[in-house]
């Protein structure tokens, strides 16, 4: 064969680049700060109101601390459409409870001790105990679980039951890959998502920092809720990307969770409540001294707090520098 005809041959079987083909678009896409202006947007959706919302929830806390209490009593509360933790109102709705470190029995016997044994509990409840990895089948579990009922609210517990076995990613990717297809699933619904995690053992000034893992899980969800014992009680920290910051102080009574109220208030109010229990038991008059070492606090912490419940009404002054109550 001819050079001029192997060439030929060569062009045949690799023919010129098109060029009245349409090329795929790979321009930008993006919009002005008029465009922005203009544009009009629905207020977010609380399921459970001032608490969580439409999209990815991260609720975080040490082992037996109550998280799966917590989490029975969200999904039962929208279910029916109550109060949820005795003080936030619920957007009623179908829940699933993915209960994977659970069996039937022990749920039931939950439910009894919360709710009784009533004659009906919710049909729109919904309970789960096997879910598969979410790379391996689960997030289509879940995504045609949404196609059948329309929930309001989807609760997996725990996120190690469903983490994707990721490899050739560093930490951070891992983290981040685990959880962001879950909101993806969130968002496209226009429900809300509780995935439930754990603390580390060790404590930090930002509670989200005592999220196991590294900042990719906190980075992937919508929101992040942090369920911390303290030396005062119980704080459940929230925050958000639309929301507004969350500090409450909250019990575990019987198995129910409720809110007291907000920390500062809740913690000023126990402060109060020790000192008059100090001063009723001595039965006399008490300087700020006396006081702050018999509850082992800062005396000058004592002196103003004593300052404001004397305003108030609380404790009176019979004479210079002591306090008795009224």
């Amino acid at each position: 064969m001819s050079r001029r005809q192997a060439t030929k041959s060569r062009v045949a079987r690799f023919p010129k680049k098109r060029t009245d083909r349409p090329k795929a678009s790979n321009k930008l896409t993006t919009f002005t700060a008029s465009d922005l202006q203009a544009m009009e947007f629905p207020p977010l959706e609380f399921v459970v109101e001032g608490l969580i919302t439409e999209g990815l929830t991260l609720l975080a806390g040490k082992p037996k601390m109550g998280k799966s209490w917590m989490a029975l009593d969200l999904a039962m509360s929208v279910a029916i459409g109550c109060e949820a933790l005795c003080d936030r109102a619920c957007k009623k709705g179908a829940t699933l409870y993915c209960a994977l470190e659970d069996n039937p029995r022990r749920l039931r016997r939950r439910m009894i001790q919360n709710y009784g044994d009533q004659t009906s509990w919710p049909e729109n409840f919904h309970f789960s105990v096997q879910l598969k990895k979410l790379d391996d089948g689960g997030l289509d579990q879940l995504e045609d679980f949404i196609e059948e009922h329309r929930p309001s609210l989807i609760i997996i517990d725990t996120l190690v039951c469903v983490r994707p076995k990721v490899k050739g990613k560093n930490e951070y990717e891992a983290d981040y890959a685990a959880l962001s297809p879950l909101q993806k699933l969130a968002g496209e619904h226009g429900i809300a998502i509780i995935v439930i995690h754990h603390l580390r053992k060790m404590s930090g000034e930002d509670p989200l920092d005592m999220v196991s893992g590294t900042t990719g899980l906190t980075g992937a969800v919508d929101n992040v809720l942090v369920l911390d014992r303290k030396s005062d009680g119980v704080t459940l920290y929230g925050r958000g990307r639309e929301m507004e910051n969350i500090d409450v102080a909250v019990e575990l009574d019987d198995g129910l969770w409720r809110v007291l109220g907000d920390t500062d208030s809740v913690r000023i109010s126990s402060e109060r409540r020790s000192i008059i229990d100090v001063l009723q038991n001595a039965g006399k008059p008490m300087g700020p001294k006396d006081i702050a070492d018999a509850l082992k606090w800062p005396q000058e912490n004592v002196r103003q707090l004593l300052l404001s419940m004397a305003t108030n009404g609380e404790v009176k002054k019979p004479r210079r520098g002591k306090y008795e109550l009224p």
